[in-house]
């Protein structure tokens, strides 16, 4: 069987026991995608699909999440004091810079998340990755003054050598592998790469897009998400993360029931609960050393 080898199999049961920074158990973080897409080409979620190029009704349909969603969103982690992880294509600096400079003000996190999400990497060459990923990079490091330390690949793809390039080009950890409720040192030709836990499940295109959940639902997802794993960090420090888009979560009849489910985690986070971004997880892991699956290798 082919076999990926970046980590060992090591159950969560069967690991070293640790806190967040203060003795909290259960870190908790939102990761919000900045995306934008090639008009009449390349790949986008769909509201209906299938119709032929140029789709204007799609492209709108996204489009909405930067005109007026993303800002509606804002709004809502203002009121609610959250810090956000900024999961953010490079081309979005072209298209609304006011946009990322509203985030960047709050002092949210910039993740690197390619250049549009019109297209994969994955399908590329090793060299024609590596472009892809160097030019988000330099633009992100241009805008901001430094380079991200995470990454998120544009739709969760991965070539069999993304993590070695990622290392490679200074990036600390990436978000793509969601096989944890902890973070999990991965290895690669040159080093290691940490992988901070990324929701599959608690992300709103799997669900609403493809599953066809609620918004209700969607909320109530999110809602027991967090009440599980609170018990559940009792035993283990974990990670819960909350993956969003503007175009949907945006949309005002699902903002009023992300909206309760945000407010709840707020009120019931106490001294067990770290609300947090993804990067700040990856430094306090690295300070940890050995005690992290993977750190001895």
């Amino acid at each position: 069987m082919l076999d990926h080898h970046r980590y060992a199999y090591r159950s969560i049961n069967d690991r070293p026991d640790y806190s967040w920074p203060e003795g909290q158990r259960l870190a908790v973080y939102i990761g919000l995608n900045l995306e934008h897409f090639s008009f009449g080409e390349g790949l986008g979620a769909e509201l209906a699909p299938g119709g032929p190029q140029p789709d204007v009704l799609n492209y709108a349909w996204r489009d909405y999440g930067n005109r007026v969603g993303a800002w509606r969103m804002l709004d809502l982690f203002d009121a609610l004091k959250l810090p956000v992880g900024l999961l953010l294509n490079s081309s979005i600096y072209d298209y609304c810079p006011e946009l990322v400079a509203a985030f960047r003000a709050r002092g949210d996190e910039i993740i690197g998340h390619g250049i549009t999400n019109s297209e994969r990497q994955g399908v590329l060459n090793e060299a024609d990755e590596r472009d892809l990923i160097e030019r988000a990079t330099a633009a992100m490091k241009q805008q901001e003054g430094r380079a991200p330390a995470g990454w998120l690949g544009p739709w969760i793809s991965q070539s069999r050598v993304t993590p070695d390039l990622l290392q490679e080009t200074g990036y600390t950890y990436g978000l793509d592998w969601c096989h944890d409720d902890q973070p999990v040192w991965m290895k690669t030709r040159n080093g290691r790469l940490l992988s901070v836990p990324y929701p599959e499940e608690i992300n709103d295109i799997p669900a609403i897009v493809a599953r066809k959940v609620s918004a209700s639902e969607f909320a109530d997802m999110i809602i027991d998400q967090f009440e599980e794993m609170l018990e559940q960090s009792v035993a283990q420090p974990l990670v819960m993360g909350i993956a969003l888009h503007p175009y949907l979560v945006g949309q005002p009849f699902r903002l009023r029931h992300l909206r309760r489910a945000l407010t709840h985690i707020v009120e019931r986070a106490d001294e067990r609960v770290w609300i947090t971004k993804p990067g700040a997880i990856a430094a306090y892991i690295e300070s940890l050393g050995s005690l992290i699956p993977g750190a001895e290798d």
